[in-house]
């Protein structure tokens, strides 16, 4: 029933075969190398059956370009298991990300984000020269720190768990055609321009426009020509407005100020739910590859949370406010994507995790966030669809966060109990 995707992550390495399966043709490649990235390396392994709710077969990408897998995503051999200590987790996690930080030094993974993303002006080329210069001195001291026996040895590490590039011709095409996806940061403002002259504009303080646009700018510098890190950096952040609304709905019920939002929390985690598999979808499609990427995302989501737990504490419609006017961007932003990329995407299978939640028999968390009566049941055939799906979700909260900002959640909250005239009959 569950696509087993990729063999699994092991202490951060990227991990499917056995050290038998590596070729002295990739060892030797690997060597010092700082042409050949982790990005380069891609996997295949046989996909268990995924069924659909009608029981009927599932075709799905059996890749994964993700950082990570396993237990780090969803769907796969032993996600439901309870997590170890906090210190444990964290003492893993820091091994894990420092040996990461490692490869991304020697390796230079920043040399291909800067030709993806060149730098835009004078600014921005002393900036990529600082970057550079300090990427070239770390790596030199890391060298010599490993040629010493003060730290392992980084390059036995990761040929290790490498398999041979270009065995399977199906990861080689996807990738491909992965790289050839594109997004124009002024085609989505455009776009967003135009959905304000026609009255689908939202109105916010100057504060919470400041802190969005601010938002926005960082995504289109940062993430210029890097679509799937950008859509991986917008789904972490993502999820962090339900927790925070969570968290504060549930610090007023504990207090005993204020208990009528049960309901309105079971919305904001269907809703987390929902971001949390976009989030993996993203992963799959190597949108966390990068050390740096995942280092600003994951610090970013902290500082995010605290920021929307004050919003909400001095004005639930304020902070509501600020998650509507972040999730009309993502609609924008996904609305562009897909008319750009809809031929080559339409041309490509859908992932795993995209195919276990759209078409899964588990369907109670996704209709509790719609906003529409009638059910909603997305298509899920090829990458295509899912972009759409993904689209179509954020417009669901759009709806929800309107909702909340003008005090209507609760009227729409007792309408969807009213059963349709189609259910009575």
């Amino acid at each position: 029933m569950q696509g087993k995707i990729i063999g699994g992550r092991t202490e951060g390495a990227f991990h499917t075969c056995a050290v038998g399966d590596v070729s002295d043709a990739v060892r030797d490649a690997m060597k010092g190398s700082p042409q050949l990235l982790p990005e380069d390396i891609y996997f295949r392994d046989e996909c268990d059956t995924i069924y659909d709710r009608n029981g009927d077969v599932v075709e799905v990408m059996c890749c994964d370009y993700g950082f990570r897998s396993g237990t780090g995503r969803m769907y796969q051999d032993g996600y439901r298991a309870v997590p170890k200590s906090a210190w444990d987790l964290a003492v893993e996690n820091f091994a894990i990300e420092y040996n990461a930080l490692r490869r991304s030094v020697r390796f230079d993974e920043y040399r291909r984000i800067s030709n993806q993303n060149p730098p835009q002006s004078p600014f921005g080329q002393l900036s990529y020269w600082i970057g550079g210069f300090v990427v070239n001195s770390l790596a030199k001291v890391d060298k010599a720190l490993e040629e010493r026996g003060m730290v392992g040895e980084i390059d036995s590490e990761l040929a290790r768990n490498i398999c041979e590039r270009g065995a399977n011709e199906e990861c080689t095409e996807i990738l491909s055609k992965l790289k050839q996806l594109k997004l124009v940061n002024e085609a989505v403002w455009e776009r967003e321009r135009q959905r304000e002259k026609a009255g689908g504009g939202v109105e916010a303080s100057l504060p919470v426009k400041a802190a969005y646009l601010v938002l926005c700018y960082v995504l289109d510098v940062l993430y210029n020509n890097r679509p799937m890190q950008r859509f991986w950096f917008l789904e972490v952040i993502a999820r962090i407005p339900y927790f925070s609304f969570i968290s504060m709905l549930h610090l007023y019920e504990s207090l005993g100020w204020w208990r009528a939002g049960a309901e309105l929390r079971k919305v904001h985690f269907a809703e987390e739910w929902n971001e949390l598999h976009h989030l993996q979808i993203m992963e799959t499609l190597g949108g966390d590859k990068n050390w740096i990427d995942r280092f600003l995302a994951q610090h970013t989501a902290i500082v995010y949370y605290w920021m929307l737990l004050v919003f909400y504490f001095i004005s639930p419609e304020t902070a509501y406010n600020f998650s509507e006017l972040v999730e009309r961007h993502a609609v924008d932003t996904y609305t562009e994507f897909v008319e750009c990329n809809a031929d080559v995407l339409k041309t490509m299978p859908a992932p795993s995790v995209a195919a276990l939640y759209y078409l899964g028999s588990d369907i109670y968390m996704f209709d509790e966030f719609q906003t529409k009566r009638e059910p909603r049941r997305p298509l899920c055939a090829t990458m295509y669809d899912v972009f759409c799906n993904v689209r179509d979700d954020e417009m669901e909260h759009v709806m929800t966060m309107k909702a909340c900002s003008d005090l209507t959640i609760g009227t729409e909250l007792e309408q969807r109990r009213i059963p349709s005239t189609a259910e009575e009959d």
